[in-house]
């Protein structure tokens, strides 16, 4: 079974629809922060952008988005900065890690270790 490339694109295409950037004004949507459209699609909207807005009336993962759309993250990223400068979206990143107050006593983990080395 051969597998397929990642960006299957059309590059003329993907150009077009970033409006020729390579990257995003600075704003990091890792693949699994949520999207939530916060309006509806207005006329003279790129595609794009409202097929995002339609597909984000719930929270939906950028990942999901890039799938649905067919296109490389690294173009969703650049569309969903667009959509976010302009109030179109809202962004729900994921939570950090747990501060060191909330985590289990290394005391614990060593047990746990152990009695999985011993299986």
């Amino acid at each position: 079974m051969s597998r397929r490339p990642v960006d299957i694109g059309d590059p003329d295409r993907l150009y077009t629809v970033t409006g020729g950037r390579s990257r995003t004004d600075g704003n990091s949507f890792d693949l699994v922060t949520l999207i939530v459209a916060e309006r509806e699609p207005t006329p003279g909207l790129q595609s794009e952008h409202v097929r995002i807005l339609e597909l984000c009336r719930h929270p939906t993962a950028v990942v999901e988005i890039a799938a649905e759309l067919k296109l490389p993250i690294t173009v969703v990223r650049i569309l969903l900065d667009d959509l976010l400068a302009t109030g179109g979206i809202t962004a729900r990143h994921p939570h950090a890690s747990r501060s060191a107050v909330s985590l289990p006593e290394s005391a614990l983990l060593t047990e746990v270790l152990h009695g999985l080395r011993n299986l």
